[in-house]
């Protein structure tokens, strides 16, 4: 069962709220998991129960996400912001960890992994690689500027994830209630925003959308990964994938999947499970 706490960290000047959940035993090995640019950290219940037995799952709300403090600078909604607030969370724990990160939650996570002396032991990267195409970078910028202030009810809500979320793969009914009840916020009279400070978006409509390099970053990681790509992502292309693979990288694709799989099905959360076992 999923145990809400927090932690503060400071950002510049001022000290931040960072929210996140946890499962399993705070004595076992550690595995944190963040999630991708719009979501927060109940994205992962799923798979966080299915490795609760063995672990202590912990999973955070990134800035501006889900229960976490929103930011009053929106310029401060990047990478480095982030990792930031993270460090604040591996100091908390205090242990090695192995790290589960989605699409933004994997760019954290290949910075962390990278840092001399780095609490990171095993890295699982969720549709996300050394090369981010540009084209992918515009598609994400386009969603997000279209999003619906607010919606009429949570069924209204839940029916835009479907849309803008489909290459999740295929998840059930309940998968995706599960995913638009914790998607929500209360908003003005009696209706429902997505759970984010919609501030996020701005410093992605302030660029021009351009291929992402992280090859340096990529290539000093020193610790066991396993890469995961959406049979149909134009996010984590087959050729960046098949050079992680070269590289080491134990792979695996999730077929019917795009940008980014849900890691909610039974093969996908056996095959993190086995990845996480070889470090135990």
């Amino acid at each position: 069962m999923a145990r809400q706490a927090a932690i503060p960290y400071l950002l510049g000047a001022d000290f931040h709220r960072l929210a996140f959940v946890e499962f399993g035993n705070p004595a076992a090995p550690a595995v944190v998991c963040v999630h991708g640019l719009t979501r927060n950290g109940r994205d992962f219940d799923t798979l966080a129960e299915a490795l609760a037995e063995d672990y202590h799952v912990i999973c955070p709300d990134l800035p501006g996400r889900g229960r976490s403090d929103w930011l009053a600078d929106a310029s401060q909604y990047q990478p480095p912001s982030y990792v930031v607030a993270l460090a604040h969370l591996l100091a908390y724990l205090n242990k090695p960890v192995a790290w589960v990160g989605t699409s933004l939650g994997g760019i954290c996570g290949m910075m962390v992994a990278a840092a001399p002396h780095t609490p990171v032991t095993r890295l699982v990267l969720n549709d996300i690689g050394p090369l981010i195409p540009a084209a992918a970078l515009t598609r994400i910028r386009d969603y997000m500027i279209k999003v619906p202030d607010t919606f009429v009810d949570i069924g209204a809500l839940e029916a835009h994830l479907r849309l803008v979320h489909a290459p999740f793969g295929q998840l059930s009914d309940a998968q995706w209630r599960h995913l638009a009840r914790y998607s929500a916020r209360p908003a003005a009279g009696g209706r429902f925003a997505l759970h984010y400070d919609p501030a996020i978006a701005d410093p992605i409509r302030a660029s021009v959308p351009m291929d992402a390099d992280l090859s340096a970053i990529w290539q000093a990681i020193r610790v066991p990964v396993m890469a995961i790509r959406g049979e149909h992502s134009d996010l984590l292309t087959e050729a960046t994938f098949g050079s992680m693979a070269s590289a080491g990288a134990t792979t695996l694709t999730v077929p019917d999947a795009g940008h980014a799989p849900a890691l909610m099905d039974t093969p996908t959360i056996d095959a993190i499970r086995k990845f996480l076992a070889r470090g135990s």
